[in-house]
């Protein structure tokens, strides 16, 4: 395999890590605020008390997965951003389509950490 494919093909797998994770990221947050809405309703209907504990441990479980995919997808998009800057002055990889998408994610990824740290 050339050095170019083998460029492409890191760059496509590092790509689709990075939002693989996002997507983990979204389905966790939604499942913790499902379960929320069921805590909640457990605690008007004032059901039993192992319903109760079952659900709460299930958000805190969300929770502590949202809080670790975030911390892989924070190394993964800074490993796919320095391919980006590794591979940037190669202008056989640069005008790739396979570099394009990445340079895409990176900077919609790195657009996301500045509004959520603002």
């Amino acid at each position: 395999m050339s050095e170019i494919a083998a460029i492409k093909k890191q760059l496509k797998i590092k790509s689709s890590v990075v939002q693989r994770y996002e997507k983990e990221i979204k389905y966790y947050q939604q499942e913790a605020g499902d379960l929320q809405q069921k805590l909640d309703k457990f605690i008007s209907e004032q059901a039993e008390e192992w319903d109760l504990k079952n659900t709460t441990r299930m958000i805190e479980e969300s929770k502590k997965m949202i809080v670790d995919t975030e911390t892989r997808l924070g190394k993964a998009s800074g490993e796919l951003s320095d391919l980006i800057g590794q591979v940037k002055g190669k202008p056989d990889v640069a005008d790739t389509e396979e570099f394009k998408k990445a340079a895409d994610i990176a900077e919609e990824i790195a657009k996301r950490a500045e509004s959520s740290f603002a």
